[in-house]
């Protein structure tokens, strides 16, 4: 599974994101070890406490244990790679929090450990803590026989198409999928072998290419939307302009924002709001149908819950009552009977604890093979949704290449015989197809 290690400090910013059931379909507290509080705030107050007792900021050390998207990871397995972790990382003993996620029909957890020792007042030292968990990661990779991700493999064969915050938060301000718009960017670079070639490449796509205000050559997309051309290439800034220039000669943002305005029609835009609106509508869909399963699911859960606590509470009396009092539970404890019945009795609440377990995880097994078939929907329906994107831009680019020869001509609407020569040049969108 992917590992993913950070330390740091804001433990209560820290619990309240770890506990938000928004952004995640079911969160579990499943184990607060070495705390003295019973809940995620409480526990992560006392480390921050502890931690003015010494110089340390980044108190608490944070990770994420992701397993492959189609694989089912028992709780035992998720304990497991966390103890082994901790080993690794010498945190033995340090108190610690792990969480359970799910969402999307994926199950993942989180771990926290307080770095700072109680006894020594100092911070567990967490020296190339990245390079031991990425040997980890290969490691459960390679026991468990799952398939191995290329950047575990080689680091030099990680997915191109990964991107930062900066481009996932601008992307998602356009509703685009920022790895789709990678990929695009690199198809075209790769078709190119010239200037020339790469702006045909892009107009074909949609895009424009741009001399911009400090950071050398940019991509416009049909929204006007600015993209720094060397961050979506994965390439230096260097290598770019080697193969295109300085772009001196290039039109700026403005200008290009006011070519884009001039060509992108009512009639495009409109395509466009129609083939979002006709996906926001299926994705309504889709997301009232997860709410519901959701709701179902905790439902089920809470009263599962419920049952086994009050089953825990009868036993617990039953247990008690076994226990021999008066002059007889004096008489066990004077012949050691009564530390044998003891241990016998913790002995059944260990096994029924087991199997309140199981059960519980049985229900979760369950409803995430559930929900992993409604999120195959979700998938289908974001894959429809970016085919039928990039069969937009293309049109777009097919309708900039035919204005071009038109643009002296001055600015009128379409009529009729013009709309059906757009349709022929493919802008119509065939919605039912």
């Amino acid at each position: 599974m992917i590992l993913k290690g950070s330390q740091r400090s804001g433990g209560q910013d820290l619990a309240v994101h770890l506990m938000r059931t928004d952004d995640n379909e079911h969160v579990r507290l499943h184990e607060l070890r070495g705390f003295a509080s019973d809940n995620l705030k409480g526990a992560f107050k006392e480390a921050q406490a502890i931690s003015r007792g010494t110089r340390c900021r980044q108190y608490l050390f944070s990770l994420s244990l992701s397993p492959p998207e189609q694989e089912k990871v028992s709780v035992e397995s998720f304990e497991l790679a966390v103890a082994r972790v901790e080993r690794r990382l010498g945190l033995e003993g340090q108190p610690r929090a792990i969480v359970f996620h799910e969402k999307e029909g994926r199950r993942h957890a989180h771990c926290v450990w307080s770095r700072i020792d109680a006894q020594t007042m100092t911070a567990r030292p967490m020296s190339f803590y990245k390079k031991k968990l990425m040997g980890i990661s290969r490691d459960l990779y390679l026991e468990h026989g799952w398939t191995m991700p290329r950047g575990l493999e080689n680091a030099a064969e990680r997915n191109p198409t990964n991107f930062s915050l900066a481009e996932w938060q601008q992307a998602r301000r356009q509703g685009i999928d920022p790895r789709w718009l990678k990929a695009t960017l690199q198809d075209c670079w790769k078709r190119s072998d010239n200037r020339q070639a790469f702006i045909r490449s892009l107009e074909e796509r949609g895009f424009l290419l741009a001399k911009g205000d400090k950071r050398g050559l940019v991509v416009l997309d049909h929204g006007g939307e600015v993209h720094a051309l060397p961050r979506l290439l994965d390439l230096k800034t260097k290598e770019v302009r080697d193969r295109l220039g300085d772009g001196a000669d290039l039109a700026s943002v403005e200008a290009s924002r006011k070519i884009i305005g001039q060509r992108m029609t009512p009639a495009l835009r409109r395509h466009v709001a129609e083939s979002k609106e006709q996906f926001q509508d299926r994705a309504a869909r889709l997301g009232e149908a997860k709410q519901a399963m959701t709701d179902q699911h905790r439902a089920a859960r809470e009263r599962l819950e419920e049952r086994q606590q009050a089953a825990q509470r009868l036993e617990a009396r039953d247990r008690q009552a076994r226990l021999p009092k008066g002059l007889r539970g004096l008489w066990f404890r004077v012949t050691g009977q009564y530390q044998e019945m003891r241990a016998g009795l913790e002995a059944e609440a260990r096994e029924s604890a087991k199997r309140h377990e199981a059960e519980r995880e049985s229900l979760i097994e369950a409803q995430l093979t559930e929900r992993q078939a409604l999120q195959a929907g979700l998938k289908e329906l974001r894959q429809d949704q970016a085919k039928q994107l990039l069969e937009l831009r293309e049109d777009i680019g097919r309708f900039w290449r035919f204005s071009r020869g038109q643009e002296a001509a001055p600015s009128r609407r379409l009529d009729a015989s013009e709309r059906g020569a757009g349709r022929g040049l493919g802008l119509g969108l065939h919605l039912n197809r």
